[in-house]
């Protein structure tokens, strides 16, 4: 990952997603996501629709970037990596695309993948396209057709249903047993993350430092190793279009491993607010949960260890680490916000964000919150 002394002169330059043709793109400063001339002779060759290409850029995540396509006769969802620089490693949009074609017949809901493109030729780097689900991702705001205790309930159960689905999924029936590299991933993760905060900081939070250790000296063996989501909560997931609460798709498979499922638990109780809760921009990503009405923490672990008959021994540990390696992650997020690199306001709200959730990383190390 780069430093801020590698990061280039010009970061502070305008950015801009969506451009007509590779020449406009050669003059940007910064590189567009979406070379429009590019795609549409892509999707012609392929013989998928015709005609001008209509492009929207979606979502409220902020690594990979998400479009909506369409031209006459097709429509689909791309997904692509973010503008450079970024580590070797990060962002493998193919992997996104390889995980959901694996769990097309399975109890996982996900998106089918109509094309993926490895080439860097049409956009500057590999992307994917998937079909384009009509239903609703509840961010900020609950849709009426959802807006009632028992539709929020069936949310709820939806969501954990399908994370213990996913969790039951066996790595090797569907041709991902390569990615499982065996026992200790707990302290493969936390390995990671040391080095990752060396490479990320930009500036000193002392709450990490103290979790970290704690961390170490509280860490329980691997609970099993399964499929992990890596970044399973409310806002990636996407409800069918109707009061159901049926989940129609799993999203966003960026950081998909195999591993000990707890941590998927402990990530999605960190991200699921409650009233009363902190104000931070992260704990928001909650978003309607803060309203109330909606079960609690304590019912969304109940029901995980119900559908999945795991031990909750370990919880506490496993929700201290999410909040803990969010805080590390994010930082590299922020890196690129001072550096000039985003115009994306949640990377600039990590200023105090990160912090916050030092605070409630260690709130739940030493005190047990958030559990």
């Amino acid at each position: 990952m780069e430093s801020l002394s590698q990061l280039p002169a010009n970061a502070a330059a305008p950015l801009v997603d969506v451009v007509e043709s590779a020449s406009d793109a050669a003059r940007l400063r910064q590189p567009p996501l979406l070379i429009r001339g590019s795609l549409e002779d892509y999707l012609d060759g392929l013989g998928l629709g015709r005609g001008p290409l209509r492009a929207q850029r979606i979502g409220e995540g902020h690594s990979n970037a998400t479009f909506v396509i369409e031209r006459d006769g097709f429509e689909a969802v791309l997904r692509r990596p973010p503008r450079p620089p970024y580590p070797k490693h990060a962002h493998n949009v193919l992997r996104e695309a390889r995980v959901q074609e694996a769990l097309a017949d399975t109890a996982v809901p996900v998106p089918q993948i109509l094309v993926t493109c490895r080439s860097d030729e049409v956009l500057g780097a590999p992307f994917y396209l998937m079909e384009r689900l009509h239903g609703q991702v509840v961010t900020a705001r609950l849709p009426a057709e959802l807006d009632d205790a028992g539709a929020r309930r069936r949310m709820i159960d939806s969501l954990v249903d399908s994370l213990a689905a996913l969790h039951a999924v066996d790595p090797a029936a569907v041709g991902l047993q390569d990615w499982n590299r065996g026992p200790d991933f707990l302290e493969r993760q936390l390995n990671l993350f040391d080095k990752l905060w060396l490479v990320n900081k930009v500036r000193e939070i002392p709450e990490l430092s103290g979790v970290r250790e704690w961390l170490r000296e509280h860490q329980p063996a691997d609970a099993a190793s399964t499929l992990v989501h890596g970044d399973f909560r409310l806002g990636n997931v996407m409800y069918e279009p109707s009061s159901s609460g049926t989940i129609d798709a799993v999203l966003d498979w960026e950081l998909i491993t195999v591993g000990d499922p707890m941590t998927d638990l402990g990530y999605l109780l960190s991200t699921f607010t409650e009233p009363g809760d902190p104000e931070s921009p992260l704990l928001g990503l909650g978003g309607v949960l803060r309203g109330g009405g909606f079960p609690g923490r304590e019912y969304v672990a109940a029901r995980y260890a119900e559908k999945s008959g795991r031990s909750l021994e370990n919880l506490r540990w496993h929700v201290a680490f999410a909040f803990w390696r969010t805080a590390v992650g994010l930082e590299g997020y922020y890196k690129r916000a001072v550096a000039g690199l985003t115009d994306d306001p949640f990377n600039h709200a990590l200023k105090t964000g990160i912090p916050q959730l030092a605070s409630c990383a260690a709130a739940t190390a030493f005190d047990g919150e958030f559990v």
